[in-house]
């Protein structure tokens, strides 16, 4: 009797925002069983968490965690932290901004990594990105490299032989505009994403921040007006 090969299971940290909406489509077009993984962290709003619940159900993923973790106990950040978000900034990877969240890859991916251990996959994907961003260094794809050295290090699955882990960054050398390109060519509705630091309480978009000014630029670069504008 033949049987049809099991399809692989990923897990795809997913914000909601432009970029992991983005990797969700890639993963599913490549062929993965996609399960997604969320985060309340302490962040500004949850209108993120939101979308994230709205993009998971419209793209029909297998299954849907939302982590709760409070990185407010630490601060040190513009989105966890009662400090000014940075508006109509030029954006300077060189610079890193006060937007960045203390490890928080470092975080998210652990807990995706465990999240594949217990379901069984070995590819975890991220939308980071190393060209059109605000020069966070948990985007950079050394780091990348070291966390798929240490998962590979660091887990039962690994050590056991069962498999290896892949982080997959298919975003990490790719414009704003190539993102967004990309994900249209896939059929992703970017209506229903949001990518804003500081939103109003009903989720409209700032606009002058540098994740709304690195994605307004994308849309424009497209010749298009963001949707969510």
């Amino acid at each position: 009797m033949n049987h049809e090969p099991r399809t692989k299971k990923a897990v795809i940290l997913l914000s909601g925002g432009l970029d992991s909406t983005t990797v969700l489509a890639i993963a599913k077009q490549a062929g993965f069983e996609v399960y997604a993984l969320s985060f309340k962290y302490g962040q500004r709003h949850e209108i993120e968490i939101i979308a994230a619940q709205n993009v998971a159900k419209s793209m029909g993923v297998s299954g849907h965690k939302i982590a709760e973790i409070d990185l407010r106990i630490f601060g040190g950040s513009a989105l966890t932290a009662d400090i000014d978000v940075p508006k109509e900034r030029h954006v300077n990877p060189a610079h890193i901004p006060i937007t960045y969240v203390p490890a928080r890859n470092t975080i998210f991916l652990s807990f995706a990594l465990a999240y594949a251990e217990t379901i069984g996959a070995f590819d975890i994907f991220i939308g980071a990105n190393a060209i059109d961003y605000s020069g966070y260094p948990d985007c950079r794809p050394e780091y990348i490299q070291a966390f798929e050295n240490m998962a590979n290090l660091a887990t039962a699955a690994s050590i056991e032989d069962k498999g290896k882990f892949k982080i997959h960054t298919p975003l990490i050398e790719m414009s704003k505009a190539d993102i967004i390109k990309t994900g249209l060519s896939l059929g992703v509705d970017y209506s229903i994403t949001t990518s804003c630091y500081d939103p109003s309480p009903t989720g409209t978009p700032c606009g002058k921040c540098d994740s709304c000014t690195l994605r307004l630029k994308g849309f424009k670069d497209n010749g298009m007006e963001d949707p969510v504008l």
